[in-house]
């Protein structure tokens, strides 16, 4: 398989990730997490069964690796849970500029161009219409009483997402194989959290369903083809590809949940998307 049919299928599989964490956010936020996360890792255990080499990483990586998956999904189920999931996923996408904006911030030897400060500020618009474009929408008395809180997480979630992966870039080289241990470090991490922090919850048959198709689809597979796909292919040309995720979840979303398509959900789409694309063109 090419880079780029790796980097369509890691795409596709991600966008259900919103549409999927909506259908379980009944569960308490650390469970859903923790669940996913192990399951997403069971397709490298074979791996290092084989070669024990295969999960053997520095601490300084392993570290960054349970900082980019636990810290990035735990923060979107929680704004998939207090905020309009539609809205909140929008957001979430700006992890593509912050990629463009925080690289002069994190890597060595790159300069923020003018172009890079409008895309910045185009990208900030559209997040601005979708967490305004809620007022007189679906979600609305919701969003005013928790004050527009539930949209931090998703901002949150993006910045981690964009700063994880341009710090590894400054990491030891890893194969592929160990995004798995990533994934059952912060799964067992999080089930931890959740057995001091949460209620136990009882999952039913749909929800262990759910569970295991966002395991095994965008919380597993699609880590491992990204990673083949940027290891192997143009990071420029996977990077523009990565513009189509926000517009098939968006699209699957709204299907999903029976929400019309509002000139507010278009118009912020279509800000976060050019300004990512303004952004990665910027040279």
């Amino acid at each position: 398989m090419s880079p780029t049919l790796h980097a369509l299928f890691a795409i596709a599989l991600w966008a259900t990730l919103a549409s999927l964490g909506t259908a379980l956010s009944h569960l308490p936020p650390f469970l859903l997490t923790g669940l996913a996360l192990i399951i997403g890792s069971l397709p490298s255990w074979p791996l290092v069964l084989r070669d024990r080499a295969a999960w053997r990483v520095p601490p300084r990586t392993l570290a960054l690796g349970v900082y980019g998956l636990f810290g990035f999904h735990f923060l979107l189920f929680i704004a998939l849970r207090h905020a309009p999931p539609v809205e909140a996923n929008l957001v979430n996408y700006l992890w593509p500029l912050f990629m463009v904006v925080l690289a002069p911030v994190l890597l060595p030897g790159v300069s923020l161009r003018p172009l890079h400060l409008a895309a910045a500020l185009l990208g900030f618009a559209g997040a601005a219409v979708a967490i305004l474009g809620t007022r007189g929408g679906a979600g609305a008395g919701a969003i005013a009483i928790q004050g527009y809180w539930g949209f931090l997480p998703a901002l949150g979630s993006a910045f981690i997402w964009a700063s994880y992966s341009l710090w590894t870039k400054r990491v030891e080289t890893f194969p592929t194989s160990a995004i798995g241990l990533f994934g059952l470090v912060s799964g067992v991490l999080s089930l931890a959290c959740h057995a001091l922090l949460e209620a136990p919850a009882a999952l039913s048959g749909k929800d262990w369903l759910l569970l295991v198709l966002c395991g095994l689809g965008p919380l597993g597979a699609a880590f491992f083809v990204w990673d083949m796909a940027l290891k192997r292919g143009d990071p420029r040309r996977i990077g523009i590809l990565s513009y189509l995720t926000p517009l098939g979840s968006t699209a699957l979303l709204l299907l999903v949940t029976g929400r019309p398509l509002t000139w507010t959900i278009a118009l912020a789409a279509l800000l976060i998307i050019s300004a990512a694309v303004m952004g990665a063109r910027a040279r």
